[in-house]
């Protein structure tokens, strides 16, 4: 059954109240950014106090500052003022329990949904499959910590992103709401 009507339910009584929303600048509000992880347990808007129109919010598998995920920075520096940014990965994230070749061959069985158990992702779904899924990276977590630090320096380093914008480096705790800050990460992303 699918979820198009309560969706488009919920979009209703929303726009009901929608008010002055309307009227909101473009640039964010209090000026900055988040990159963060596309999981559903993250509510950004929660846990840094947002409210619409505050900060833009990047959302990724992972929080990973892909190629795409610093295009969406760049611009929101460079278009929308933003002068800090935050990259904010989290505990017990599906990007840990597997790698780029357990991807590539979950693919190649099939493109149905795999399934998680004790011993890790298991294809469960009847082929076809694809074997383009071993020409992407798909930015799979090692450690969690290390991965704020890469991808912190590679935002901080990037020939795009201006000295002078702070990348802040944290890892969310799913079981607590808190942000942990990862001091090398932060320290790899001080404004020069």
């Amino acid at each position: 059954m699918s979820v198009l009507p309560e969706v488009l339910a919920a979009n209703n009584k929303y726009a009901e109240s929608f008010g002055e929303k309307g009227s909101l600048a473009l640039p964010p509000a209090r000026g900055f950014a988040i990159l963060t992880c596309m999981d559903a347990r993250l509510d950004p808007a929660k846990y840094a106090g947002l409210a619409e129109g505050d900060a833009h919010v990047i959302r990724n598998a992972g929080g990973r500052a892909s190629d795409d995920a610093i295009r969406s920075l760049v611009i929101s520096y460079k278009l929308l003022g933003t002068k800090e940014w935050f990259v904010i990965h989290h505990t017990d994230c599906g990007m840990e329990f597997f790698t780029n070749d357990v991807m590539s061959g979950l693919l190649a069985s099939s493109l149905e949904t795999a399934q998680l158990g004790a011993s890790g992702f298991t294809d469960i779904g009847k082929g076809p499959g694809s074997t383009e899924g071993r020409y992407i990276n798909w930015l799979t977590i090692a450690d969690a910590e290390k991965s704020v630090v890469e991808d912190v320096a590679r935002i901080r380093n990037h020939p795009l992103v201006p000295k002078n914008i702070p990348v802040y480096g944290y890892i969310y705790d799913v079981r607590s709401g808190r942000l942990v800050e990862i001091p090398a990460a932060t320290d790899a992303g001080k404004a020069k």
